[in-house]
């Protein structure tokens, strides 16, 4: 690992829902800075204005937050190199741009889209591939400058050398040689005085000292253009890693639209914002998404504090990475029982809230213990845990029924129950559980058909936390209020 502090980018485009890929794309390069004492950077690339989608900046904003990737620099906290979005930047670009033409490694195009339709429809007619024929390649820089000052429409394109070579090199992949001849003149600046990415985040990247650009692999045919204009500025290199592909569950093809909502349908998403909604909590989404790409155990648990101690971008492998829900689950599962019981109570708290229930903190602190590990996700906590917070409960008769026994037998037991807790001096499980174990016996029957009756008569339910722990927390009272309830119901069955 390279001691010397990394500046490091996440420059998102503000184009759809942030996914997961985004926050992976994130997460490295937030791991690398702060494995090295370096600076994470948040740039916003929305220069796609066809393609811009509002609130879809503070979204990405809003999850970066939620998953505990904060960032050194962006459009909101300022920093040195702003502005940190690129609308914001265009008379940058502009002057490059033109600074490129002045290089020779660049030419204004005053081709219109008409032409360009026709020679590409010509070209794919004669079985060509598509690609911009030159026709403005040529032409006099002076006469270019005075033809866009006048108002004519024009870009800037990259003139691409026609012989010869280029090798670029990936830190994952290695290093990789192109043909010049294969490659077009592409658009750096367009009619509209935006730039392209192409342009644009090479730019910004030499002018906010960006060390390493970690990115997603769909750009990993475009780093020979890219390092052909870096190189064409005259400017040092960063480290360029392009990350594997997400595929779905299958493994087979990347995820569609469709497979993220058939996702939602079991209670899964590829979305930050509804993997908070859903109950997941950021620990188990970051330890998750980590090992997809990273080349550690996929079994490891990880906070984000183990993360930046172990993080290594040469161990980042290129093989795509199928998601694994199921393990999503596990990790996520494994990360509550990790929490204090006070943040865990704090986290599910809005989840009772939300119901309409009237949440007593102190009642929620003790509530924890017993649920804790049976949570997978964060509103696992209402099939459990919702009754204790409601002033009563509504069991069904079938469900107070024990198995095997008749509703006059069940009765019978509950009576008896209520007989031995009702001559309790307190309902803890050192002073109730010994009597209704002993009853159990002097009945001839199971744990599950006495305890089960009392189970569905205090908590409504046939599935619940601890049961005597429970009636501690129910309290003696409301205990025998229930139980007495359901002796009713079961006489009437």
């Amino acid at each position: 690992m390279d001691p010397k502090p990394v500046r490091t980018r996440f420059a998102p485009s503000p184009t759809g829902r942030m996914h997961l890929g985004s926050a992976r794309s994130a997460l490295y390069p937030f791991l690398l800075a702060r494995r090295t004492g370096g600076t994470f950077i948040l740039r916003i690339e929305d220069t796609d204005q066809k393609r811009f989608v509002p609130g879809a900046e503070q979204e990405l904003i809003d999850g970066l937050h939620w998953l505990g990737i904060n960032y050194d620099e962006g459009p909101d906290v300022g920093g040195p190199c702003g502005p940190y979005r690129q609308t914001e930047r265009r008379e940058i670009y502009h002057e490059y741009a033109w600074k490129l033409v002045e290089l020779g490694h660049a030419f204004p195009c005053f081709c219109t889209p008409d032409r360009l339709d026709k020679v590409r429809q010509e070209q794919m007619k004669n079985k060509q591939n598509p690609r911009y024929d030159g026709a403005c390649r040529n032409l006099n820089p002076d006469e270019g400058r005075r033809r866009a000052a006048s108002g004519e429409k024009v870009v800037i394109r990259f003139k691409m050398p026609k012989e010869g070579s280029i090798t670029t090199t990936d830190l994952l992949r290695g290093p990789s040689t192109t043909e010049n001849s294969a490659l077009d003149d592409s658009v750096l600046l367009k009619s509209d005085g935006l730039p392209t990415y192409h342009l644009a985040a090479m730019v910004d990247d030499h002018l906010m000292e960006i060390t390493h650009v970690i990115r997603g692999s769909e750009w990993l045919p475009s780093l020979p253009l890219h390092t052909h204009i870096i190189r064409a500025f005259g400017w040092e290199e960063p480290q360029f890693v392009h990350l594997s592909v997400f595929l779905k569950p299958s493994g087979k093809g990347k995820m569609s639209k469709r497979e993220a909502a058939e996702a939602i349908q079991d209670g899964h998403s590829i979305y930050v914002s509804e993997m908070q909604s859903l109950g997941y909590i950021p620990e188990g989404v970051l330890n998750w998404i980590a090992l997809m790409g990273w080349g550690v155990s996929e079994g490891d648990v990880l906070t984000l504090d183990d993360m930046i101690a172990r993080f290594d971008i040469h161990n980042l492998t290129p093989s795509p990475a199928a998601m694994n829900f199921a393990k999503l689950d596990h990790f996520n599962a494994t990360h509550i029982r990790l929490l204090r019981t006070d943040d865990l109570a704090a986290r599910v708290k809005p989840y009772f809230l939300r119901e309409g229930l009237a949440v007593d903190d102190a009642k929620l602190l003790k509530i924890i213990p017993l649920i804790r590990e049976r949570l997978v996700t964060l509103d696992d906590s209402l099939p459990f845990a919702a009754w204790f917070f409601k002033e009563t409960v509504e069991p069904k008769p079938a469900d107070l029924v024990a198995k095997n026994l008749t509703a006059a037998q069940s009765a019978d037991v509950a009576r008896k129950a209520y007989e031995i807790l009702a001559a309790l001096s307190e309902i803890t499980p050192a002073v109730a559980e010994p009597p209704l174990r002993l009853l159990v016996e002097q009945l001839g029957l199971s744990p599950n058909q006495v305890f089960g009756i009392l189970r569905v008569a205090v908590t409504g339910q046939t599935v619940s936390p601890p049961l005597f722990e429970s009636m501690e927390i129910v309290g003696k009272e409301k205990v025998l209020e229930r139980v007495k309830k359901a002796i009713k119901v079961l006489e009437s069955t």
